[in-house]
């Protein structure tokens, strides 16, 4: 598929989600400024109850396991960076205190964590054992999280890839391009539209991720050093236009710059 058949299809797609779609700005902008417009096509409500059967079954089979909460030490820690970061989620979005919030310790090798729609929070061992986190780390890892889960990030994809899907189906059928042709459709579109808003959730998630945890108290500068520690662990990085994440750099780069703007809000909480 050539660049102008590209172009075109972005064009035709970008039209489809700004039809298919209603806009919504799920948060307020906080001291950070996040105040990008988006446009859903799936209800929060059909998201949030996806989310706590899957969040179910992935902590039953955890505690059958005897992975879930095994450590109470660890578990009392974390429980207790989430609540301080969860009463601070009001500054962004008022309801969400009255969210179902749940926060877990899986015991598994993964550096990873997450917080599902709704607030269903998990965060593994590997994550924190194998970078060593202090709290403030671990603030910031789980700022991020919530941070998605606030700004209803995974909505958002589901809508685009939802009303993408039948775009693509429908223009494909139009320009007589077959199912080889779709499938270059579909990569475009993961190229040209899919990935790009994945690396603007990250940022967006970045920087409300650094003012939560510093107005719960955490010193949002600790986002830096996360991630100075999370390239000692990780590997090569993909090309930028193949990625979800902005590169490591320009992402330290940003999180220097939106942790100094939040600094004064870690320093009042402190006195």
């Amino acid at each position: 598929m050539n660049i102008r058949w590209c172009g075109v299809i972005a064009l035709c797609l970008s039209g489809l989600l700004l039809t298919g779609c209603k806009t919504e700005n799920t948060t307020q902008a906080g001291t950070v400024g996040v105040n990008r417009e988006q446009r859903m096509a799936i209800s929060s409500a059909t998201m949030s109850s996806a989310a706590n059967k899957q969040y179910a079954q992935i902590m039953a089979e955890a505690d059958k396991k005897g992975k879930l909460n095994a450590d109470p030490t660890q578990f009392a820690r974390v429980k207790a960076i989430a609540d301080r970061l969860i009463t601070q989620s009001t500054v962004f979005r008022p309801d969400a205190l009255n969210w179902k919030w749940e926060v877990n310790v899986i015991t598994a090798p993964e550096v990873n964590a997450w917080c599902m729609p709704g607030g269903k929070i998990a965060v593994y061992t590997g994550l924190i054992e194998k970078l060593r986190l202090t709290d403030d780390e671990l603030a910031a890892v789980m700022g991020h999280e919530v941070s998605h889960a606030l700004r209803e990030h995974s909505r958002e994809r589901a809508s685009q890839q939802a009303v993408a899907s039948v775009g693509i189906s429908v223009v494909a059928a139009v320009v007589g391009v077959g199912s080889l042709g779709q499938r270059g459709m579909e990569y475009a579109y993961q190229g040209l539209l899919g990935l790009p808003n994945s690396r603007t959730h990250e940022i967006e998630a970045d920087r409300m991720g650094v003012e939560l945890a510093a107005r719960a108290g955490y010193d949002p500068r600790a986002a830096v050093s996360l991630w100075k520690k999370m390239g000692e662990v990780g590997g090569k990085e993909p090309p930028k236009f193949m990625s979800t994440h902005p590169p490591r750099g320009e992402r330290m780069e940003d999180l220097a710059t939106y942790s100094e703007k939040v600094l004064p809000l870690y320093q009042q909480s402190k006195r």
